[in-house]
């Protein structure tokens, strides 16, 4: 639908003029330009949650010099509600009118909000839906079209299976990462290295306790070599939390206010945190299951592959068959059995394991195989 078949569909509803912040603009105003409307509300939490991203999308689309023009129907409940959210737009509005509003979105087929369809100035009808899409892809989603989407998945893809890089971690002319130290380090220095791609945030307590483990494997590695790396990808609400959990971190991160994180977390699919992703030397991903990896063999898994973990896992049952399945050690009041914990640490040692472990069935007491005092 052009910007000539808006403004008819919008004269005929009744709409004379459309709203610039506190200024009435004439219809005409949009002539020649991609019209999108965006269907939200004041009271909608994701609205107000999806709008700073669009206002950030906007922002660089006009300064690139694309001719986009965005339309706000408000399915506001009174006018202040309207003038509360349309204060932190900077396009244009329908006037508030409850009435002329449910008939748009009826017009539109708008079952739910927020919701942003793409009209254009050179297509016949209206595209899908874009607000998943610009959560995916910012302002590299425009023009909207599902032609555009299949084109960035695409390029995902080839990010995905490339094994390149610099077109995984680079973006938009920065060709580095930065150190917990705040120096810069080239993108091009982590070829040929095993990566591991760290999504994590301070606010959640599992990534705490991943992040203690990781950084002990990470401190042993590079202690014997200097072939492994992390790159922390913040999934944090704020640049304060952001930094808080930098100043913990031995390894490099992608900054902040760079678009890449988010594009990490849709390539990768990230569905929750703390994760782990692996790529080996060649920049292809080795393994997306890496924090099980650290957390039952830490350095020992290196450099993470099947083999490596067959490998494992083979010593290991190897090293149960010459153990017992229970003994009664010295220091302790109950049968201890033969187990295999994800994690445990040592009652005598104090220090923290993941292979074989004596184990207490009745408190919470594990002990290494070489820490047993057995009685005879």
């Amino acid at each position: 639908m052009g910007s000539g078949n808006i403004r008819t569909t919008f004269a005929s509803e009744g709409v004379e003029f459309l709203i610039s912040g506190e200024e009435k603009v004439p219809l005409s105003s949009v002539n020649g330009k991609m019209i999108c409307l965006f269907f939200s509300a004041n009271w909608c939490r994701p609205c107000k949650n999806f709008s700073p991203q669009l206002v950030q999308l906007y922002s660089t689309l006009r300064t690139m010099g694309e001719n986009l023009e965005i339309i706000f129907v408000s399915f506001d409940r009174d006018e202040s509600g309207f003038s509360e959210h349309f204060k932190t737009m900077p396009w244009l509005a329908v006037p508030f009118n409850v009435n002329l509003h449910k008939r748009l979105s009826k017009l539109y087929n708008v079952h739910h909000i927020p919701s942003f369809l793409p009209l254009g100035s050179d297509v016949c009808q209206v595209e899908e839906d874009a607000v998943g899409f610009i959560e995916d892809y910012g302002a590299d989603a425009f023009p909207f079209t599902k032609k555009r989407k299949e084109a960035l998945k695409a390029m995902d893809e080839v990010k995905l299976q490339g094994g390149k890089l610099e077109e995984l971690l680079a973006h938009g002319g920065r060709n580095y990462l930065v150190s917990g130290h705040g120096r810069k380090i080239l993108v091009s220095e982590l070829v040929g290295k095993t990566i591991g791609l760290y999504f994590g945030a301070h606010w959640c307590p599992p990534c705490q306790t991943f992040s203690a483990q990781l950084i002990e494997t990470y401190n042993e590695l590079h202690t014997t070599r200097d072939c492994f790396e992390i790159v922390f990808v913040s999934t944090d609400r704020d640049h304060d939390e952001f930094d808080l959990n930098m100043r913990k971190m031995p390894w490099v991160v992608i900054p902040y206010e760079d678009r890449t994180r988010q594009d990490l977390c849709r390539i990768f699919d990230i569905k929750e945190i703390p994760a782990l992703v692996l790529l080996g030397w060649d920049g292809k991903t080795i393994s997306t299951k890496g924090r099980a990896m650290i957390s039952l063999y830490g350095a020992d898994a290196f450099p993470f592959t099947e083999s490596r973990i067959e490998e494992i896992e083979t010593a290991l049952r190897k090293e149960a068959d010459g153990l017992p399945r229970q003994i009664k050690d010295q220091k302790h009041q109950h049968v201890l059995k033969l187990e295999m914990p994800k994690t445990f640490v040592c009652d005598s040692c104090k220090k923290r394991g993941s292979f074989w472990a004596f184990s207490c069935d009745i408190c919470d007491y594990d002990l290494h195989p070489t820490c047993v005092q057995q009685e005879f």
